[in-house]
């Protein structure tokens, strides 16, 4: 792979790559304390050879590790340590590594002020694929990292220190900040884009993360402290498929003259609890309360960040039709939150492509912001159908530019019983205009769809009530309880 294609490829892509050809969840940490370099390469008392000294330790570490090890993770700690000869030795070792691995760079970032320029440097300079930041400063601390394409960053949301336990466990153990980290990130990027970073020795706590978060990497730590019972670590932390954790190498081994073959060792360890996991994941029935990944649905984790930040709710609900449904679906909290509305729009734009128009037009006024995002992501020109005619002005019926003969796809974001749409619709062939299709996000069936052909019009849906719930189910979301309500009911 060269250096073009590295750029090309996204860190999730890479990563999977990794791990798929080397059969490796391992991780390496590339640190260059003289604490912990082997004699064998210098006396780290002295100055004037210890980069060199730390280089070629380093390096001896590469290269025992290339084709057994999923990434490398170097802290920048240590290199910051040594002043301006240790950030030389970080790119002379990021230059070292193949660009077949990805690199994590480990810093805990948290600083809000310095968060754009700390990315620029990363990402730019360096080049790494992902970065360890710290949740603190919340999504506006993230934000930057994530307008790089194809770059990740791990989320810390759990550490091992023992006084931290006071902070982590609050306010009561069994309501954990550590857990409400976990469920605020999920909201700030992709499951391609933000990962987790959990430092611990009790599988309870890979446990519940896991549970909270089924689509996220975690990229564990500090699991070697004391005696680690390493089948109960992976057996909480990997997901359904056998992946979604990545494993640190001891630091103690990278001393070892036989490194490789203690990876070697190692890395078979990991992969025969890695078996087993996919094994009994293979044989999940279609319903459990964790997500069966042999065939995730597409828009996974979407369903899982809009439940989440509370677009799904649960209990009885009247509708504006006078229905009561055991669930309500409010889409309006998504324009808050800017990375979930950038993938609803991508999921819209799926569909949006593959139909024949010259105008988007969105009914107000729940979906007009959507459809000002399509109009600017596909580069449409966007107009609307107005919810009431003013008694002054213009007394325009259709707000915007249009020519009577054009072809305008209607975007609307829930569909209920359809009179929405359709009022839309024949507001704007009242002035001309043709409508064949309309695009909704959700789509609530009991034979809406069928309705909306009968009137002339193709109905298409990103999603629809059926497959939210049974992801939300599979998920472990909502229980065996809700489901079977709304079940009842559709």
């Amino acid at each position: 792979m060269n250096g073009s294609e590295k750029l090309e490829m996204a860190f999730a892509e890479r990563l999977s790559r990794s791990i798929s050809e080397n059969q490796s969840l391992l991780v390496v940490g590339l640190d260059p304390n003289p604490e912990m370099m082997p004699l064998r390469y210098g006396n780290p008392e002295d100055t004037d050879s210890l980069i060199s000294s730390l280089f070629q330790w380093l390096q001896f570490v590469i290269n025992q590790t290339a084709d057994l090890v999923c990434a490398y993770k170097p802290t920048l700690g240590f290199y910051e340590a040594l002043g301006a000869p240790g950030l030389e030795l970080l790119e002379q070792v990021l230059q070292a590594i193949s660009p077949n691995i990805p690199v994590i760079l480990d810093v805990k970032h948290g600083d809000l002020n310095t968060s754009s320029l700390f990315a620029r440097m990363a990402f730019e300079r360096w080049q790494v694929d992902a970065i360890t930041l710290s949740p603190y400063a919340g999504q506006d601390q993230i934000a930057p990292f994530l307008v790089y394409p194809g770059k990740a960053v791990f989320v810390l949301c759990c550490t091992s220190n023992p006084s931290a336990i006071a902070l982590q466990a609050y306010p009561t153990p069994e309501s954990p900040l550590y857990l409400q980290v976990v469920k605020e990130a999920q909201t700030w990027g992709t499951q391609e884009q933000l990962g987790l970073e959990v430092g611990t020795t009790n599988p309870e706590v890979l446990r519940r993360i896991r549970a909270q978060a089924p689509e996220r990497i975690i990229l564990a730590r500090s699991i070697w402290q004391g005696n680690t019972d390493l089948t109960q670590i992976l057996t909480a932390g990997l997901n359904s498929g056998g992946d979604g954790l990545l494993i640190p190498i001891p630091q103690d081994m990278l001393g070892n003259e036989s490194l490789g073959e203690q990876v070697r060792s190692l890395r078979e360890q990991v992969n025969q609890v890695r078996n087993q996991v996919i094994i009994e994941g293979a044989s999940c029935e279609l319903w459990l309360s964790n997500v069966c990944t042999l065939n995730p649905h597409p828009h996974l984790d979407l369903i899982l960040q809009l439940y989440d930040i509370g677009c799904i709710l649960f209990g009885n609900f009247v509708q504006a039709s006078g229905a009561t449904f055991p669930y309500y679906i409010d889409l309006r909290k998504i324009i808050s939150n800017p990375q979930i509305f950038h993938q609803l729009l991508n999921a819209y734009a799926e569909i949006l492509k593959v139909l024949s128009f010259d105008r988007i037009a969105g009914i107000p006024y729940g979906s007009l912001p959507t459809a000002t995002g399509l109009a600017l992501h596909l580069n449409y020109p966007m107009i609307f159908p107005r919810k009431e005619v003013k008694a002054h002005g213009t007394r325009r019926l259709v707000e915007g530019n249009f020519h009577p003969g054009e072809t305008v796809v209607v975007v609307d974001d829930i569909l209920i019983s359809g009179n929405s749409a359709m009022e839309g619709a024949a507001k704007l062939q009242s002035v001309g205009l043709k409508v064949e299709d309309i695009v909704v996000f959700l789509d609530h069936e009991q034979g809406v769809k069928d309705r909306l052909r009968e009137n002339g019009y193709r109905a298409h849906s990103v999603l629809t009530i059926s497959e939210v719930v049974e992801t939300l189910y599979q998920a472990g979301r909502i229980d065996e309880g809700q489901f079977n309500i709304i079940a009842q009911v559709h």
